[in-house]
């Protein structure tokens, strides 16, 4: 059985940063440097806030304001193609990938697939598996208490974007959150897509531009494509993973009395592919089904479970509710 979420953090907890000496000759005599071993992250509002992140924030808003011009140049193969990307990196990428594989570890599967999911993750503009995974198990970890990067407690503002544009950059502090995530942090792959993850992002608009060139004959067809592709897509992806950070924190049905304030939400669930039944999920972080019941529309799991069937994914960790015995994992 795969580790548990808890499983993980335990055995990567993080320690005040240390430092230690070391001894380095040269002509003149010996000398005592101190280099220090970790760098502590520290996440959630008190800890994190340092004004606007303007880098950040300027990509954010000109994802906005890409989103909003998309509007005026509507087309069905441009909206087929955001569809098909969409799907791609919200459910394979995100929720698959990085949630509910990398971050869990709720199923099994070759790393091909793993890095495949990984990749289409990356055209979300979400960060690199790191940087995401590492956030995530720590909200595991201090879910709507102090340390939890994302809790509505510290503002629905905060919750929802807020912790990005306000917050300090954790993007580049690969070394600093590998102790959160030493399954990857010991592979290059995620390695590198962690440093370069932006890549995939900027291929995908440069095919695309390409392709809107060709199908209407110019250059400003290739920049519409990219409109709808890119930043209209992407901006909506935004939205609708950071909703399950705010609303499903707040608003809608608790099954499982969780430490936290994690709630179901059908219409988040519905825009994210399942992964708005997070009452469920915070009650079983390991399971790879969210949707507990047959009428909890869950389409991640039913991607995992076609993977199973295509033999591309084994030791799928399943949750049963079971009305009589109502306790979540680990209570």
């Amino acid at each position: 059985m795969p580790p548990s979420v808890t499983d993980v953090l335990q055995d990567t907890a993080p320690a005040v940063a240390t430092q230690i000496g070391s001894t380095i000759g040269n002509s003149s005599g010996s000398t005592t440097t101190r280099i220090p071993v970790r760098e502590e992250v520290r996440m959630g509002r008190d800890a994190n806030y340092g004004g606007i992140n303007w880098i950040t924030a300027g990509f954010i808003g000109a994802f906005h304001l890409g989103a909003v011009a998309a509007l005026f140049y509507f087309s069905w193969s441009r909206l087929a193609v955001a569809a098909v990307l969409w799907i791609l990196a919200i459910n394979f990428g995100i929720g698959v990938g990085y949630h509910r594989l990398l971050t869990h570890r709720g199923f099994q599967t070759p790393k091909w697939v793993e890095y495949f999911l990984t990749f289409c993750a990356t055209l979300s503009l979400e960060g690199g598996p790191i940087f995401w995974v590492a956030v995530h198990r720590v909200h595991h970890q201090h879910s709507d208490h102090t340390g939890d990067p994302h809790t509505p407690k510290e503002g629905p503002w905060w919750a929802h974007i807020g912790w990005m544009v306000l917050g300090k950059s954790m993007h580049a502090k690969t070394s600093a959150l590998a102790r959160y995530v030493p399954d990857l942090a010991r592979d290059r792959f995620h390695l590198w897509m962690s440093k370069f993850h932006w890549l995939s992002l900027v291929a995908c608009g440069v095919v695309l531009f390409g392709l809107g060139a060709w199908i209407d004959h110019g250059l400003m067809g290739g920049l519409k494509m990219v409109l709808w592709g890119v930043f209209l897509r992407v901006t909506l992806g935004l939205h609708a993973t950071w909703l399950v950070n705010s609303a499903t924190h707040l608003w809608g049905s608790r099954r499982f009395e969780t430490r936290d304030d994690s709630r179901n939400s059908f219409w988040v669930a519905m825009i994210t592919g399942g992964e708005g039944w997070h009452n469920n999920h915070h009650a079983h972080p390991v399971s790879a089904r969210h949707g507990l019941r047959w009428y909890e529309f869950d389409p991640n799991f039913y991607i995992i479970w076609m993977l199973s069937k295509l033999g591309l994914s084994k030791k799928i960790q399943v949750a049963r509710y079971d009305k009589a015995n109502p306790k979540p994992a680990g209570v």
